[in-house]
């Protein structure tokens, strides 16, 4: 496997397929300390800025308002694909400014923010398709959008205002946890919005939050004061 390159998730997979068949199946212990786990490259994620996102959303390809809704909830409540595409028209609470996810990454429930922009923009949406059941249908309107449609969406809205980074639908979550960051939002509020299961998870987008870096005070600047 090492040399045909694979990647580490596929070599990690296998890898525990046969330390099962080894430790359960042939109960040979011993034989799991020849296979050992790879650990993967950790990457930065690309988090495009406020502008990009901004040109992004007002992009956001049509007819009507659909897209652009639902690319601005996975950037204003930070949902991922499948969870923007699942939401129903009852998940918008407007009365507590919740969004309610239900059944999220790892099949839990939630609740994020609901800005009154965001509130605003969905309620023009709401006015022009009048949804019912999902807030986001497909065209046959009884089952919902797929994320592989809001990706296209998102991928053609790129496109046309000339975004040449590598960025994802996904990367509108890595920029609203970046964006929180670099307005001082507590990382532990960010876990629970996020709905990480581990705090290191977040503290990783610290690394991306340009603004917060550049306003740290740098040390170096008060060695002059002791020399």
């Amino acid at each position: 496997m090492v040399d045909s390159e694979i990647t580490p998730s596929v070599y990690n997979a296998r890898i525990t397929a046969l330390r099962f068949f080894f430790g359960m199946t042939c109960d040979r212990e011993d034989m799991k300390r020849y296979m050992q786990f790879r650990t993967e490259p950790r990457k930065l994620p690309i988090v495009p800025s406020i502008e990009e996102v901004a040109a992004v959303l007002a992009a956001a390809p049509g007819p009507g308002m659909k897209y652009r809704a639902a690319l601005s909830i996975g950037y204003g409540a930070g949902l991922r694909a499948s969870e923007v595409t699942n939401l129903k028209v009852r998940d918008i609470d407007s009365d507590r400014m919740l969004i309610h996810v239900r059944r999220g990454k790892g099949g839990k429930d939630r609740d994020v923010m609901l800005s009154p922009s965001l509130l605003e923009l969905l309620r023009a949406y709401w006015r022009e398709a009048r949804p019912q059941g999902w807030l986001f249908p497909d065209q046959s309107r009884v089952e919902p959008m797929s994320p592989r449609s809001l990706n296209r969406a998102f991928n053609s809205a790129k496109a046309m205002v000339g975004i040449k980074m590598p960025a994802t639908l996904h990367s509108l979550r890595h920029s609203f946890v970046t964006h929180l960051l670099e307005a001082d939002t507590d990382v532990c509020v960010i876990q629970v919005l996020l709905g990480h299961t581990k705090l290191t998870t977040t503290a990783r987008y610290t690394h991306v939050a340009t603004r917060t870096l550049r306003n740290v005070a740098n040390p170096f600047e008060h060695i002059q004061d002791v020399t």
